[in-house]
């Protein structure tokens, strides 16, 4: 695709947009970065509103847009902030859940009426209480919301369902691993990583996710004991935060576990590239980023059976049932012995991805959504 110089036509202002982030998720955050750039390439102004520390790792003002830090709460304090940086914009575009609850309550109560656009990068459902104020908070931005954009045909259906008036199909891409460009960075790389992480001379398995029981931590932490036995032990990183932390790492501690917890990591792309296997245990994955991450990065994974993964990899991952931790072990023990399968996942993986949205494909696909919402603006 030809990238356009300018959005704006002679003596119109420029479309002005605002990119709304909860800090939380390192794969929709790497892609609004994505996004910025491509927006502001072709003459839109582009503010994202975003936690300091998000701004940090993912540099949107390098990709030329102004960053608000916004923390990643409903309080009024920071629906205020939220509301202010809005005032102006032309259109507000929502990433997840949470930060797109946050830019309805600022939107809400304005005389003149801003587009929202919602895009769902996943989405993991909860039980029991937490589950309840979840489905209220997606029905509520599902109603708020002028446009929702899902990265899956589940996700978009379960707009819908949810009350979305107008749900499609987004053209997501995550931007690929930096060394993927490079083979001999690569090389160069990935021993050092594995050092770091204390890999060197045994096999890597890199898990990405929050800390939260929907996860699978605990279907891994089972499974790792049989990983024990093995000669080299393999090494399980965990890259991710959340509530299970304590109870994970006791756990980890008074069971011996080959399981480490490197908490919220912003290099994920190349630990994936560094590693043997990606896992994936989780029972709840829909549009899942990190499946999307570990199948862009090249390395073979081993997921969790369900309709989200089946959907995004097809024959790209070796599938086991959910919460089988026996299902789990067997399959990478298998594959850690199978050079063979895992370079078929492998070239699996390269064709699947091949067919994915390319990054100019997303913003082409946010541009024209954009325009269809957003009316004619003020001339200069």
């Amino acid at each position: 695709m030809t990238p356009v110089s300018s959005h704006a036509p002679h003596g119109q202002s420029a479309l002005r947009t605002v990119q709304v982030l909860g800090g939380g998720n390192a794969g929709s955050s790497a892609h609004v970065r994505s996004l910025a750039a491509g927006l502001v390439a072709r003459g839109v102004k582009v503010t994202v509103c975003a936690p300091a520390e998000t701004e940090r790792i993912h540099d949107f003002t390098g990709a030329g847009a102004e960053h608000v830090d916004v923390a990643r709460s409903s309080d009024p304090v920071a629906v205020a902030g939220l509301r202010a940086a809005c005032a102006g914009a032309d259109l507000v575009h929502a990433h997840g859940l949470h930060a797109s609850f946050r830019a309805a309550l600022a939107l809400s109560g304005r005389r003149e009426r801003v587009p929202l656009v919602v895009t769902w990068h996943d989405r993991v459902p909860a039980e029991g209480p937490r589950g309840q104020l979840l489905r209220v908070l997606e029905r509520r931005v599902a109603r708020a919301a002028t446009v929702m954009l899902g990265t899956t045909p589940g996700l978009v259906d379960h707009a819908r369902r949810s009350g979305a008036r107008d749900a499609r199909l987004a053209a997501v891409a995550l931007p690929g691993p930096r060394p993927a460009a490079d083979p001999e960075d690569t090389d160069r790389r990935r021993p050092k990583i594995r050092a770091e992480l204390g890999a060197t001379g045994r096999p890597l398995l890199i898990a990405v996710g929050a800390l939260e029981r929907q996860r699978g931590h605990g279907t891994l932490c089972d499974a790792a004991r049989v990983w024990r036995d093995l000669d080299p032990v393999p090494l399980v990183v965990v890259a991710g935060e959340g509530p299970l932390r304590s109870a994970l790492q006791r756990r980890i501690e008074e069971e011996d576990l080959p399981v480490t917890l490197a908490g919220r990591r912003d290099d994920v792309a190349d630990l994936l590239a560094a590693a043997d296997l990606a896992l994936l245990p989780g029972r709840h994955e829909m549009g899942s980023v990190p499946a999307r991450q570990a199948l862009h990065a090249g390395v073979p994974l081993v997921a969790a059976d369900t309709e989200g993964i089946r959907e995004l990899a097809g024959d790209a991952a070796e599938l086991v049932p959910a919460d089988d931790a026996e299902a789990l072990a067997d399959a990478v023990v298998r594959l850690l012995g199978d050079a063979g399968r895992r370079e078929l996942l492998r070239a699996n993986g390269t064709r699947q991805t091949a067919g994915w949205p390319t990054e100019d494909d997303t913003v082409a696909q946010v541009l024209s959504v954009y325009d269809e919402l957003t009316q004619v603006r003020t001339f200069v």
